[in-house]
């Protein structure tokens, strides 16, 4: 299509409501890192759209996630990061085990009838690539590696190994705009000549040689660096479905992701995670990390001035350059069947 998506869908609250069920609560969402749960009993938070999830690795090792929700009252159960032998409801006290399963409920012995082995935390599935660990509310979903599709061989291809990678920092940012704003400008880089001068001297962002492509349903950007860097690896950006970020740029190993997500219907926040290989120089790191936050801050500009000219009403939609924009183009469709569904 050549017309963009209505821009009532970017302020309504609705349509918000639907994409949270429909786009984010059943979908693989990327949770965290290997390295927050090392040891047995680790766990950490976090969501799944709307869905409260806790991740952990149980006695035996293994990483096991559950919604994270009493099954007494509905109290989130734990909050945060940490190291544990139970997960323990802070509002009544009802102890789950690492398994899941619902140990010991106070008073519960006067209750007749009560069957605490019906009672235990709803399972989510978990799933990880390299040392990056996803999270799927719905325990019957397709497995994770339909959802990654051709990401894994593209990364490798283009000479990186996930599985050397550390873990270096987490970046967080909020935005003035919707979500899909945030997404749609993160998919082309028609504006990067005009809004990003740093950017557009390292990569060739020319149209010959800044490349677009759609590969099992992951929407792929690829750029060669510039100068004397000409040859190294090309800087890759993908969104895998819904809104996760997978950026890749040339010189010494790195990969950083994260999720964007629907804070209300004009606000949205998201975080990427900074991934080096074991050998590079925490310098190296830090410049690599500020540069993506130079380029993060000429987007906020971008993004949330689209946000005011959406918000004005007058003017129905907007036209893509399909040459240009054809994964926003792509995005668009799928928003809009997946909204569209009666399923």
């Amino acid at each position: 299509m050549t017309n963009t998506l209505p821009y009532s869908w970017y302020i309504d609250s609705d349509v918000l409501a639907q994409e949270r069920e429909r786009l984010f609560a059943r979908t693989w969402q990327y949770a965290g890192h290997t390295g927050q749960l090392a040891e047995p009993g680790s766990f950490f938070t976090m969501r799944a759209g709307d869905v409260p999830i806790v991740v952990v690795r149980d006695r035996e090792g293994v990483l096991r996630a559950f919604v994270n929700v009493c099954r007494h009252r509905g109290a989130e159960v734990v909050t945060g990061e940490g190291r544990c032998t139970t997960l323990q409801c802070h509002y009544h006290a009802w102890t789950y085990g690492l398994d899941g399963a619902l140990r010991a409920a106070p008073r519960s012995d006067a209750e007749p009838g009560f069957d605490r082995s019906q009672l235990g935390l709803l399972a989510a599935q978990v799933d990880t690539w390299g040392p990056f660990i996803f999270v799927n509310a719905v325990a019957d979903a397709p497995p994770l590696v339909d959802t990654l599709g051709a990401l894994p061989g593209l990364i490798a291809d283009g000479g990186l190994d996930v599985d050397s990678l550390e873990f270096h920092s987490r970046g967080s940012y909020s935005l003035d705009a919707n979500w899909k704003v945030a997404v749609e400008n993160y998919l082309e880089c028609y504006h990067c000549p005009v809004a990003h001068k740093g950017f557009s001297a390292l990569v060739d962002v020319d149209p010959e040689a800044y490349r677009l492509e759609i590969a099992d349903g992951v929407l792929s950007q690829f750029g060669e660096r510039r100068g004397d860097g000409a040859g190294e690896r090309d800087c890759q950006f993908h969104l895998i479905w819904p809104a996760l970020k997978v950026i890749v740029y040339p010189g010494p190993a790195n990969l950083s992701l994260g999720p964007v997500w629907p804070v209300g219907p004009e606000r949205s926040a998201g975080f990427l995670d900074y991934f080096f290989g074991p050998d590079v120089p925490d310098e190296t790191a830090r410049e690599l990390i500020e540069f993506d936050d130079e380029v993060g801050r000429e987007d906020r500009v971008l993004v949330e001035s689209v946000q005011q000219g959406l918000r004005s009403g007058l003017i129905d939609h907007g036209r893509l350059l399909l040459d240009s924009e054809m994964l926003i183009d792509a995005f668009q469709g799928r928003v809009a069947g997946v909204l569209s569904s009666t399923s």
